[in-house]
C-alpha cells in the first residue's frame, strides 16, 4: 500500500522537501526576471554582463567569467555580441596585449539601469512584501546556506559524507 504524499507543513522538516521548493522558486523568479528584462531588450545573460560591469568595470574576459560563474569562452560570444550592439567596448590594457578591459558605453550603462531598476521593481513586488524580521532571517539562513556551500566546494572528494549513510574506509 502506498504512503499518502506529505501534507504542505508536515511535523518534520525535511530538507529534501525545503531543496525541490527552493529550486522551483529559482525557476519560476528567473522566469519572471527574464520577462521583466525583455521588456528592456536584455537577455539574463545580457543583464548579468551589462550589470556586473556597472558595479566594476575595466574587467577582463576572464575574470568577468570569475564573477558569472561561467567559462571564459561562454562569455567571449557574448561580449562579442555586445561589442556589436554597441553597450561594452574593449580598451587595451598596458603592459597586456593579450588581454583587454571590459567598459561600459553610455547605451549600455543606461540599459544596465533599466534593466536594475526592473528587477527591482520584481524584488519590490516579491521578496520586498517580507516584514523586516522575515527579511532578516531569510538573509541569515541564505548566507548560513552559502557558507555550507562553499565549505562543501572546498571539501575533497573523499571526505564528502551523507549524513545517516555508511563511513566509507580507507
Amino acid at each position: 500500500m502506498s504512503q499518502p504524499p506529505p501534507s504542505e507543513t508536515s511535523a518534520e522538516p525535511d530538507p529534501l522537501r525545503v531543496w525541490f521548493r527552493f529550486i522551483r522558486l529559482s525557476r519560476r523568479v528567473t522566469a519572471a526576471v527574464a520577462a521583466e528584462l525583455r521588456g528592456t531588450g536584455l537577455s539574463i545573460p545580457q543583464f548579468d554582463v551589462l550589470s556586473t560591469l556597472s558595479e566594476r568595470e575595466g574587467l577582463t574576459q576572464q575574470e568577468l567569467a570569475g564573477r558569472l560563474y561561467v567559462t571564459k569562452g561562454n562569455v567571449s560570444g557574448l561580449i562579442d555580441r555586445l561589442v556589436d550592439a554597441g553597450l561594452v567596448e574593449r580598451r587595451p590594457i598596458p603592459g597586456d596585449r593579450r588581454s583587454h578591459a571590459l567598459h561600459l558605453t553610455s547605451t549600455g550603462a543606461d540599459l544596465a539601469t533599466r534593466g536594475i531598476e526592473a528587477q527591482a521593481a520584481y524584488v519590490a513586488r516579491t521578496l520586498g512584501q517580507l516584514d523586516a524580521g522575515e527579511l532578516e532571517t531569510f538573509e541569515a539562513l541564505v548566507l548560513k546556506w552559502r557558507s555550507l556551500a562553499r565549505a562543501d566546494a572546498e571539501t575533497p572528494d573523499k571526505q564528502k559524507q551523507t549524513p545517516g549513510a555508511p563511513v566509507e574506509k580507507v
